[in-house]
């Protein structure tokens, strides 16, 4: 299951009255330089780099309607060796992380890598990801 962290960090220095936009705003201004990691794991059980994938220019945009941001991470397979298992997308702060997996329908993953992830070194691969402004606004009011 995915797993957020660091939003927290993101909102340390935030006094104003926390709504949808501005959290969106803070969220938009973290991911400008974010990246995606994808892992596999050798024979020791350590993790691999399999492919670093960095932000697609423009592709960072704020559904308000859907109060989601959604955006398009690409770049290189730099190794073949092993099966893509778990990914980790980082911005400055914040970030998340989970399962994943080219096979559909496997059970407990929470990302299906793009059909462009080929498996094959040096081929170039692209993912969307979505974060939901609303759903971590609400976590952050229970919390």
């Amino acid at each position: 299951m995915r797993q957020e962290y660091g939003l927290n960090d993101l909102l340390k220095n935030n006094r104003n009255k926390l709504t949808v936009n501005r959290l969106a705003d803070l969220l938009i201004a973290d991911l400008q330089n974010c990246c995606c990691r994808i892992y596999g794991k050798n024979e020791q059980d350590e993790k691999v780099l399999l492919t670093d994938l960095s932000l697609k220019a423009d592709s960072l945009n704020y559904d308000a309607f859907d109060q989601r941001i959604d955006f398009i991470v690409c770049g290189e397979i730099v190794s073949e060796q092993y099966v893509p298992l778990t990914y980790q997308l980082q911005g400055d702060k914040f970030g998340f992380y989970g399962r994943c997996s080219v096979i559909a329908k496997v059970c407990g993953v929470d990302l299906y890598l793009n059909k462009s992830y080929s498996c094959k070194q040096g081929d170039f691969v692209w993912q969307n990801f979505s974060v939901s402004v609303k759903k971590l606004l609400k976590q952050l009011s229970r919390g």
